[in-house]
């Protein structure tokens, strides 16, 4: 495996590296020694999937707060999105700054993102599954959230002929540190 720095201190993009033969390819998508030795978090007791039948969809920007804080390692299985992490560690250097990458099922990379960072994503294609493994339980009354085109952060998100978000993500009020 190999992690590229994304600029959030302890946000990685996860890529993997293929030993190719005549029958495919064989690859590690987790290595718990890899992960602990960049301070990364290794449990993950939660995995949850998320599908999306239209590409515009966008899910986000979510998190948990402390005490139930979580880190994600995120991947797309099947079709695409462009992932995004906002920073929303005051005490971070790089605090409502944001990072955005594209997972694909075909590039088969993934993004670790740190407890304390906001979470989302908008579908590239049609029918795009993306995969969780998630450090904490679910905590509802933990969950939190920030609107995906909150002035605040001036996210740039790829164009979409129709961009389908649910009630709650659309209703985020603005950004108040």
């Amino acid at each position: 495996m190999k992690f590229v720095e994304t600029g959030l201190p302890g946000a990685w993009v996860v890529e993997i590296e293929r030993l190719s033969d005549e029958r495919g390819f064989f690859a590690r998508t987790f290595d718990v020694d890899a992960f602990a030795a960049r301070g990364l978090r290794t449990e993950f007791p939660q995995c949850s999937i998320s599908f999306n039948a239209k590409a515009g969809t966008l899910r986000g920007m979510h998190w948990q707060e402390a005490p139930h804080h979580e880190a994600k390692l995120i991947r797309c299985t099947a079709g695409a999105v462009y992932d995004v992490l906002l920073d929303l560690r005051p005490e971070s250097p790089t605090f409502l700054q944001w990072r955005g990458v594209e997972l694909s099922a075909d590039n088969r990379r993934m993004v670790y993102a740190p407890e304390g960072m906001a979470h989302g994503f908008q579908t590239l294609e049609p029918e795009t599954e993306v995969f969780y493994q998630i450090s904490v339980p679910y905590h509802p009354a933990s969950a939190r959230g920030v609107r995906w085109d909150d002035p605040a952060f001036a996210i740039r998100w790829p164009d979409a002929d129709e961009r389908i978000l649910s009630d709650r993500d659309r209703g985020y009020p603005d950004f108040a540190p």
